[in-house]
């Protein structure tokens, strides 16, 4: 009670200073303060002989969530940038001549994207890289995922302090078996899939061997792209790469040069002298004529509305995070939100395809069911393209299954098919705490609702038999829509996950590629030439976040301190815990991935 009081006078306080703040600013009051901020900052330009510079710390994310109040407040936002702005700039840049080379500055921390993202990012670099531009990439400790785009720069220089990280991938999971039952919450498990490992941390202590066995094969997979990815740019055997993975680890700039990994050991201002003789600098000045990548995007970019007359449009469509019932929210797939976009995308007659970008674990499986059938209505009348990120597995894959091509890339995860129910109980905590129930029911299983105690076999073999029907389900659906025998199906299914490359083969995935070569496949299907204009949803509304984006930009950043180790594990633990409020399945069955699935 005393930490509910605590929560609720926190919330009411925070509601009356927002009330106050409108009040007695209102709206002109906040213009007041935006154009007072935008006077303190110099517009940027780009001028002749520019350096593009590029952060890569950086996240890049497929939609950019709206700026929010709280988020400001906390100073806990980061710069964030959309994929298709990023390739959109990299394209304008390729062919600006103000444009001379690209900095890649991997200074601020480390790279916080997947491996698919990445790869779209490299090709794009390679474009730039192609029409005659220098790249040059500097970093002080020069991890693997900077090293994946950085490898391909003509120049990748490291500070003489700094080490490069070449060990491999690993994947970690966090198991809370332990801490449930020493608190006496029970937990109880109904499951399709041996490997459908996403229950695995509230029943077990360690990784089962069909877990393990496919996370191995996934890591292969990926960590066999990374190799032979850098060891074409570097010019090396990607074997060496292995070996040097398998007896170091972690290389001393000194080494990594030696071996031919990285091309000079220098400090940011050697950088910076370098930079200057591209940019032909003059003037006696620290720093070097250049203009940041988000910067850039927003001078050459402009927005979708003002950027083509034609009437005929390609419509993006988003899907990212946890596929939730309901609305959902920023960082949720809410069934209800998108159904709705596309019925409303379904009717409109401008839009002539669609192409649905899926960054997601997966969920509730009614709720992708409610997501799919959307998606098949409206392939009866205009095509639907799905681009898979970095991940698009179980409920992210059910979504997935019904269009009319899927695109991915080698590194991209998916599959998964397979579901499962979790059933928890609180009885042990609460008898010991001297809490007990007792009920009086009309029947057998009146209470079987009930988390006050665990479900009897009787009813745990109801909850198998609908977990039963959905994975079965499922695998019909995937069989149906992706022309695969259910046999097969079955043979690829049971909770598996797999790389793109391998679902490229086994016939999950159409072909390997990008969300730039999602959209261009199309406008091909669509049969619109040049002539046509895309749209991105879900669409923010414009000038509220551009207002709220300006008064609280994410400089915040700028007065924090970097998290250290122990924080960040913690702050991990409760980000995995916090997913427990996507349980909310009316029939409880849930095709996802585990919670925490990180590639490190």
């Amino acid at each position: 009670m005393r930490q509910f009081l605590k929560q609720t006078f926190a919330s009411t306080i925070g509601s009356l200073v927002g009330l106050f703040l409108f009040i007695t600013f209102g709206a002109s009051g906040l213009l007041f303060m935006l154009f007072t901020l935008a006077a303190d900052e110099e517009t940027p330009s780009i001028k002749d002989k520019s350096v593009l510079v590029f952060d890569l710390s950086t996240q890049v994310r497929d939609s950019k969530p709206p700026a929010n109040l709280a988020q400001a407040f906390s100073g806990k936002e980061q710069e964030i940038i959309t994929l298709r702005r990023v390739l959109q700039s990299l394209e304008k840049a390729t062919k600006d001549d103000r444009i001379v080379a690209l900095f890649l500055d991997g200074r601020k921390g480390s790279n916080p994207n997947g491996y698919a993202t990445m790869e779209e990012l490299r090709n794009a670099l390679k474009k730039f890289q192609g029409a005659g531009k220098k790249i040059i990439a500097y970093d002080v400790t020069l991890s693997e995922r900077e090293y994946y785009l950085s490898s391909l720069a003509d120049e990748v220089i490291v500070n003489p302090m700094g080490m490069m990280e070449l060990n491999g991938l690993s994947s970690k999971q966090t198991f809370f078996k332990g801490a449930l039952d020493k608190y006496g919450v029970g937990v109880q498990v109904v499951r399709v899939g041996d490997y459908k490992s996403a229950i695995e941390p509230y029943t077990r202590s360690d990784l089962s061997s069909a877990s393990r066995e496919q996370t191995k094969a996934l890591l292969t997979d990926l960590w066999g792209k990374f190799l032979d990815t850098v060891a074409v740019s570097r010019e090396l055997d990607a074997d060496k790469l292995q070996k040097i993975a398998d007896d170091k680890g972690y290389l001393e700039p000194q080494e990594a040069k030696k071996i031919g990994l990285i091309d000079q050991l220098g400090y940011y201002d050697n950088v910076v002298t370098k930079l200057r003789k591209l940019t032909e600098e003059t003037e006696e000045q620290e720093s070097f004529r250049q203009i940041a990548l988000g910067d850039y995007a927003d001078l050459t970019i402009r927005p979708a509305e003002a950027s083509s007359n034609a009437s005929q449009k390609i419509a993006v469509v988003y899907a990212e995070g946890a596929i939730v019932s309901g609305r959902g929210n920023i960082e949720t797939i809410g069934s209800d939100r998108f159904a709705e976009e596309f019925r409303e995308l379904r009717e409109d007659d401008n839009v002539k395809a669609i192409v649905l970008r899926v960054n997601s674990p997966g969920g509730g499986a009614t709720a992708s069911e409610v997501i799919l059938r959307e998606i098949l209505l409206t392939k009866k009348k205009k095509p639907v393209i799905v681009s898979m990120g970095n991940i698009a597995a179980s409920g992210g894959y059910w979504i997935a299954a019904g269009a009319n091509q899927i695109f991915a890339e080698e590194n991209t995860i998916t599959g998964s098919i397979g579901v499962f129910g979790l059933i928890s109980n609180i009885q042990d905590i609460a008898n010991n705490h001297g809490i007990t129930w007792d009920v009086v029911k009309t029947g057998e299983f009146a209470d079987i609702g009930s988390n006050f105690r665990p479900k009897t076999e009787p009813e745990l073999a109801i909850y198998q038999k609908s977990v039963d029907k959905v994975y079965k389900l499922f695998v019909r659906k995937v069989s149906r829509y992706r022309n695969i025998p259910q046999e097969k199906v079955k043979e690829i299914a049971q909770g598996r996950i797999w790389s793109g490359k391998k679902a490229a083969k086994i016939g999950l995935v159409d072909q390997i590629g990008g969300l730039e070569s999602a959209i261009a496949y199309a406008a091909e299907q669509a049969k619109l030439d040049n002539n046509w204009q895309l749209e991105e949803y879900p669409q923010q509304h414009r000038f509220e976040t551009e207002i709220i984006q300006r008064l609280f930009d994410v400089k915040t950043l700028e007065s924090q301190g970097k998290i250290d180790p122990i924080t960040a594990e913690l702050i991990q633990i409760r980000t995995e815990l916090e997913n427990l409020n996507h349980f909310d399945e009316p029939n409880g069955v849930y095709a996802r991935l585990p919670f925490s699935f990180e590639i490190n």
